[in-house]
């Protein structure tokens, strides 16, 4: 009996590693921070909330179409202010050596997470900083008026105003739902921002361990409510040269790149161990100047400085190609898109005219800071202020390019310390007003996600009106009509729309190629 006890085990152990799969994606940068409700930027969302968070309602792997999480139905009231949600029952929350939870998920986890950034008496909302980037900047805590349990698996929100985009805006990354229980016993330990770097969710992956600027470790969630991949051990290995991801993924040490240079995509395309995907990119990317800071205050430095860009040479020498000129601070891809309006041309003379009659003949000095890593919207900072340094001396401007690790980039963006700033944004939920005003309304400002820190009365009338009506046709006239004001006033360069390329070995099967920017691998099978 014994030996056939031992040799059960073995069998299994067996087993056990056939099927147990180890998956290493190679990452461009380390995440701020491990709690979705602080992060705004892909890099940090791609480690939080598509790996360790749920939300009361998600995106459906591939697509924009709004699909039930945890919760599994709502009804929307017939002034479409309330919103009642129906949670899921049995959904557990992770387990890991800091926390072992004592009950499942109930309504008292989604009134912590939301109230968190809502209200700031909160025993958790200055935790961190107390900076919610992403529920400030779409001015939320104007939006939700109320937020209620009405039982134990019943949440009901309840809305100042109709709001257009609500459903959707409960779909991103920020409404991912925290333990109340695991904030309990942290704050009964007087450790309460370890709930924002140990982090405990409800996703398909759980927290395993983390060195920063090389690799963060998760494993599966054995309880997971959902569907999922066979993916056993998740690993991000953290390279942000995109040259050395490349080799790493020839060598097989990882298998999925994140951001591949431009330069590296033919070959990928050739060899037969690869599959390359890529897709039209809900994205844009922009050097943003701040209004707030001389000479950025003056509308005619402002359109001076679009016309001194020569847009096409970065499109061919930084993206090869794979990318057009932005002439909107939103995508053609995405509905709205104002098609009539015209872009500044690339025009040195017009700019120094411009800058003459600003006051500034001589032109001035100043700074660009550059993207430390490689985004979907620019796949290389450096060498595109490089360009930018060069097309602005031509006019007068000195330039000096300044960069930071991303984290630091990040936060000091937001602080508004830059003058220049080489920024992009992927859409997070398909929808005008996550560009419009997410990135250029009044309220983004204060949140950090407005960095030219440009706050233009007719502007924000027209986005904030637009998404207070249920009307497309109304909407779509609105913020039609502030893309014309925000070209006039020219608080950015738009620069360029990119293409989104994703490559991976050809063992890698179930993963899709997200509209919104993410890297999700709940669904992914190793072969």
């Amino acid at each position: 009996m014994k030996t056939l006890v031992i040799f059960g085990l073995l069998l299994f152990s067996a087993q056990y590693s056939a099927f147990a799969k180890s998956f290493v994606y190679c990452s461009e940068g380390s995440p701020s921070s491990f709690n979705p409700q602080l992060v705004t930027d892909g890099t940090s969302t791609n480690a939080t909330s598509a790996t360790l968070y749920n939300g009361l309602v998600e995106f459906e792997s591939g697509t924009t179409k709004i699909i039930p999480a945890l919760a599994t139905s709502w009804e929307i009231s017939k002034d479409k202010k309330t919103y009642t949600f129906k949670l899921r029952k049995g959904v557990k929350f992770h387990t890991t050596k800091y926390f072992t939870p004592s009950r499942e998920f109930n309504s008292s986890d989604v009134l912590f997470s939301i109230d968190r950034q809502r209200i700031t008496t909160h025993p958790f909302h200055s935790v961190s900083g107390g900076k919610y980037e992403y529920f400030e900047g779409m001015e939320m805590g104007k939006i939700i008026k109320d937020v209620k349990a009405l039982d134990s698996s019943t949440v009901q929100i309840t809305l100042n105003t109709p709001e257009a985009p609500f459903l959707a805006n409960m779909a991103m990354s920020f409404m991912g739902i925290l333990s109340e229980e695991y904030g309990a016993q942290l704050s009964a330990a007087n450790k309460k921002s370890d709930i924002d770097n140990f982090p405990i969710g409800t996703g398909a992956f759980v927290f395993q361990s983390y060195a920063k600027d090389s690799a963060i470790k998760y494993s599966s969630h054995p309880n997971f409510w959902g569907k999922h991949g066979n993916i056993d051990k998740l690993i991000f290995a953290i390279t942000p040269d995109a040259n050395v991801r490349h080799q790493k993924l020839k060598t097989g040490e990882c298998q999925f790149v994140n951001e591949p240079s431009p330069a590296d995509i033919p070959e990928m395309k050739k060899n037969n161990q690869l599959i390359v995907m890529q897709d039209a990119g809900l994205n844009v990317g922009y050097l943003s100047m701040n209004v707030t800071k001389k000479p950025f205050d003056n509308v005619l430095v402002r359109q001076a400085i679009n016309h001194a860009l020569n847009k096409k040479s970065y499109i061919d020498a930084i993206y090869l190609g794979n990318a057009t000129i932005a002439k909107n601070p939103l995508p053609p891809t995405i509905w709205s898109y104002n098609d009539s309006i015209k872009d500044y041309e690339y025009s040195p003379e017009k700019a120094r005219a411009l800058l003459a009659k600003a006051g500034f003949p001589n032109g001035f000095e100043t700074e660009i800071w550059t993207l430390p890593v490689s985004r979907p919207y620019n796949p290389n900072g450096k060498k595109m202020g490089e360009l930018m340094q060069a097309d602005l001396a031509k006019v007068g401007i000195k330039v000096k390019l300044v960069t930071f690790d991303w984290p630091t980039y990040l936060k000091k963006a937001g602080l508004g310390d830059q003058q220049m700033l080489q920024m992009g944004w992927t859409g997070d939920n398909g929808d005008p007003d996550n560009f419009l005003n997410t990135l250029l309304g009044c309220g983004a400002v204060a949140s950090g996600s407005n960095y030219a820190k440009w706050c233009d009365k007719k502007f924000n009338q027209l986005v904030t009106d637009a998404k207070s009506t249920p009307d497309m046709k109304k909407r779509t006239m609105l913020y039609k009509e502030a893309q014309k004001v925000f070209k006039e006033q020219a608080p950015w360069v738009t620069l360029a729309h990119s293409t989104v390329f994703k490559a991976m070995a050809k063992n890698i099967k179930g993963y899709k190629v997200d509209p919104l920017g993410h890297d999700n691998f709940t669904l992914v099978n190793v072969e």
